[in-house]
């Protein structure tokens, strides 16, 4: 297996807030701006691994700030870190007025992602290369995360 760095399956999706995207007040709804989440953070699972992968958790997705009808959504996925079979992705989406255009973050979610081979069994992912500081630390609270949620109390 070829270890890859982060920036190499780092992704970027975009979309456009149309009406029903959105509740009766206008407001992108939190479950359409997850499914683009996931869907971002699947691309950069997928590209990393060169397998299909799927969601096995969505870790402390917080909504920070609301999107309108309108606003252009850019959602950025970036792999923080493998284990054996599974990746961490940490998404951040921000919303943007098309008239102002200054953007602000709107969401920000950590998605556990497994990847599958051909017989849709779990398979080996590649290594991850961390080499900033920032990659490094990403890297190293990926664990306490991932053991936080493997102790769950809800589990």
């Amino acid at each position: 297996m070829k270890a890859k760095s982060p920036k190499s399956s780092a992704t970027t999706k975009t979309e456009i807030v149309c009406s029903n995207d959105t509740n009766p007040m206008g407001i992108l709804q939190g479950s359409r701006l997850l499914e683009w989440m996931d869907i971002a953070a699947a691309i950069c699972a997928q590209t990393h691994t060169g397998t299909i992968c799927v969601t096995a958790a969505v870790y402390k997705a917080d909504f920070i700030n609301s999107a309108q009808v309108g606003n252009i959504i850019s959602i950025q996925a970036n792999i923080t870190r493998t284990f054996n079979t599974s990746m961490e992705i940490f998404v951040q989406a921000h919303a943007r007025p098309v008239v102002e255009g200054k953007p602000s973050l709107i969401s920000e979610a950590f998605f556990c992602f497994v990847a599958l081979d051909h017989q849709v069994k779990k398979t080996t992912v590649n290594p991850l290369i961390t080499r900033t500081k920032k990659e490094k630390e990403a890297f190293q609270t990926a664990e306490k995360r991932r053991h936080y949620m493997a102790n769950f109390p809800l589990k």
